[in-house]
Order: structure tokens, then C-alpha cells, then sequence
């Protein structure tokens, strides 16, 4: 089993900034692709930004330029810098990570439990 611990969250005004963390914990893992997710408010659960252990990044065509997605693959963990925060960026924000899982060497999926992010206007 793999644990994921979001932190970061929080209320910020628009045009503002936050740094979400969410690290990984458990035994005999091996962690691919990390990534972060968000769901707002009667929407469906979306993909923000995504990256694989050897660093290449993906984003959501409405967070280019705004967010940068990081890992330390030696910690596990991995970040999300949201720069140039709008109303619209309000949601639930949730850490995802694909992880080979030994002995069974089977690949699972994980979630965090989620963290707010509110843009105020």
C-alpha cells in the first residue's frame, strides 16, 4: 500500500500564489507518474498537471504559463507551484501517483485524501 499526504492548501486572493506538497509513504514502492488533480464544485474530477519519474510534464491547456509541476524522486514527493491564482482555480485539489507495488509487482493507482485551494475575487 502507498499513502499520499497533501499539504499547501489554503485561501489566497486572485493573482496570488501557493505551493501545494504532497509525498508519498508506504512499503516496497516504486512510483512512476505523480500528478495533481482538482475538482470543483459540481464538476468532474479534472487532470492539472502530471509528471513522470524521468521529469517530462504534462499540463491542463488552462494552467500553462500559471502552474509548475516538480518531484524529488528521492523524497517521493512531488509539488505543484500555482502562480497567478484566479477564482476559477477554486477547487479541491487532489495528488495521484501510479506505483509498482512489490512483491506482487502489480501497478496501482493512488489518491490523497485532497486539499482546498480557494481564489477569492
Amino acid at each position: 500500500q502507498v499513502q499520499l499526504v497533501e499539504s499547501g492548501g489554503g485561501l489566497v486572493q486572485a493573482g496570488g500564489s501557493l505551493r501545494l506538497t504532497c509525498s508519498a509513504s508506504g512499503r516496497r514502492f516504486s512510483i512512476s507518474t505523480m500528478g495533481w488533480y482538482r475538482q470543483a464544485r459540481g464538476e468532474q474530477r479534472e487532470l492539472v498537471a502530471d509528471i513522470t519519474s524521468g521529469g517530462l510534464t504534462n499540463y491542463a491547456d488552462s494552467v500553462k504559463g500559471r502552474f509548475t509541476i516538480s518531484r524529488d524522486n528521492a523524497k517521493n514527493t512531488v509539488y505543484l507551484q500555482m502562480n497567478s491564482l484566479k477564482p476559477d482555480d477554486t477547487a479541491v485539489y487532489y495528488c495521484n501517483a501510479d506505483a509498482v507495488v512489490l512483491p506482487s509487482w502489480g501497478t496501482y493507482t493512488y489518491w490523497g485524501q485532497g486539499t482546498q485551494v480557494t481564489v477569492s475575487s
